[in-house]
């Protein structure tokens, strides 16, 4: 760009120049040498993109853990069986049926801050609706297994006292389930086969989607505890009143340290171990896995944004360099604007204005391009996204930081540059 174009022509305007005046001559010498610009910018377009898809990734994956956790129920505490032995050989955890429905009652009349109490059996089985059959997993449980699930039913009811206690013949159905024998028909009062044993379908559960191990929570179906001893395990011999499961929820987070310590007591003195003896049972508080796996994601989340971020530093050097090849280049123009009477400051405003145009425009162009790609990720990839304006603020004001930052190097070595030897200067 020669000294004697369109820049010294307004050069005598300089010393009085406005803002709109100086954002005006930074896009005229921009627009100038557009290539150079788009590929300067290019650096801030890729950053800001990256930070706005891999922040929305880390927000989703959050946020899709979070309503997991809570149809799990953050305040709860499985007890399973423990591992047991046969001469010198231990076996596996659940290897023994140690729990019963005893314990659960136990929990439930002597742990006052306890407020559900579940014991449960599971198994498999091919379940059956005239022509059409589908292999599945069967729950058996007590009243207080919904609340702390957080299960609802969606079509028909909930069994009544007299279904637990008689060990009726009465199923749930899960979403999945319903769809693989029904379609999309309403299967309240039909009668299905569960295995060999006729059942009649009381309603179906309300869906509840994948887990956040990956599992489908709707191919299931649900039975009274009894009914599953009776009808579901009569060919094995599991002892009168064993469970595989307990579940226990707490009204307050805070009282679950407490509760486990006192339910680990309990079941101590039930199953007689003695002092120094190795616990039967297995406990796990849900609460410690769940905050794991926050932090965990929180972490990620972080890891993501940094690794986005440096991109976007990347492209802030870009602009310092190409600014401070622009100083060079229009070192005698610079000369001329200070002959003419353009002070220090307006030289290094109009630098600074070219630097914030450069990074402000990639950062624009960067927000649409990562809203696009947020959504595509969404819309074609396994991934969950949730878009946040605070991150799209966060990314718009990081461009601007990117302009001033980097910018600002190259404006103030234009700013002291002697007007006698910048005029001297032959580029």
């Amino acid at each position: 760009m020669s000294a004697d174009g369109g820049h010294t022509r307004s050069a005598p305007g300089i010393a009085s120049a406005t803002l709109l005046d100086i954002l005006g001559m930074a896009a005229f010498a921009l627009r100038g040498n557009w290539l150079r610009s788009v590929l300067t910018a290019l650096g801030v377009i890729i950053g800001i993109a990256a930070v706005i898809v891999m922040v929305s990734v880390g927000q989703g994956t959050q946020a899709e853990l979070d309503r997991t956790i809570s149809r799990l129920g953050s305040n709860r505490i499985e007890i399973f069986p423990g591992s047991g032995r046969q001469g010198a050989v231990r076996i596996g955890a659940g290897s023994i049926m140690s729990l019963t429905e005893g314990d659960a009652d136990a929990i439930r009349a002597d742990i006052p801050e306890v407020q559900y109490v579940a014991a449960s059996l599971r198994g498999g089985t091919q379940v059956v609706n005239a022509e059409q059959n589908w292999s599945t997993q069967w729950v058996g449980v007590q009243p207080d297994w919904f609340p702390i699930n957080g299960w609802e039913v969606a079509l028909g009811e909930h069994f009544d006292e007299r279904d637990y206690g008689a060990a009726a013949k009465r199923v749930l159905l899960g979403q999945t389930v319903r769809e693989r024998l029904f379609g999309d028909a309403d299967p309240t009062g039909a009668t299905i086969r569960v295995g060999r044993v006729p059942f009649t379908v009381a309603g179906v559960l309300s869906p509840r989607g994948q887990s956040g191990w990956g599992g489908d929570q709707d191919d299931v179906i649900v039975v009274p505890l009894e009914t599953a001893r009776r009808r579901l395990m009569s060919n094995l011999n599991i002892g009168p009143g064993r469970v595989m499961q307990i579940s226990v929820s707490t009204a307050r987070a805070e009282d679950l340290p407490h509760v486990e310590r006192e339910l680990v007591e309990l079941l101590r003195q039930r199953h007689r171990i003695p002092p120094g003896g190795e616990d039967d049972f297995v406990v796990r508080n849900l609460t410690e896995i769940v905050s794991a796996r926050t932090q965990t994601t929180r972490l990620m989340s972080l890891l993501l944004g940094a690794v986005a971020s440096i991109s976007l530093i990347v492209g802030g050097i870009g602009i310092m360099n190409i600014m401070l090849v622009s100083v060079t280049e229009r070192t005698r123009e610079i000369g001329l604007r200070m002959a003419v009477g353009a002070g220090p400051r307006q030289v290094q405003a109009q630098f600074l204005a070219e630097a914030m145009m450069l990074s402000l425009g990639g950062g624009v162009i960067g927000i649409a391009i990562g809203i696009a790609g947020a959504l595509l990720t969404s819309r074609f990839g396994a991934l969950p996204v949730e878009l946040n304006l605070n991150v799209i603020a966060l990314a718009t004001g990081f461009s601007v930081a990117t302009g001033l930052f980097f910018g600002y190097y190259p404006a103030r070595k234009a700013a002291r540059l002697d007007p006698i030897e910048a005029l001297r200067h032959q580029g």
